[in-house]
């Protein structure tokens, strides 16, 4: 059953169970405590250009005329 909609809610259940109601909201809480950098908002700069970047590049190709 790993690997599908049934035994993920099994295993939230479990860990609800086991670790407290607020178990997912404790893991996220030391997830964000532990980043460092400070992601795109800390440079927006930075983000502008990565986002052109990759806006500019195309997936599809070019139709012929």
């Amino acid at each position: 059953m790993a690997g599908t909609v049934e035994g993920a809610k099994k295993t939230v259940e479990t860990n609800k169970r086991k670790y407290g109601e607020d178990f997912y909201q404790k893991i996220g809480s030391i997830g964000g405590k532990i980043g460092k950098t400070g992601g795109f908002a800390a440079n927006r700069e930075l983000a502008s250009i990565a986002g052109r970047k990759g806006g500019t590049k195309s997936r599809r190709t070019k139709k012929e005329i």
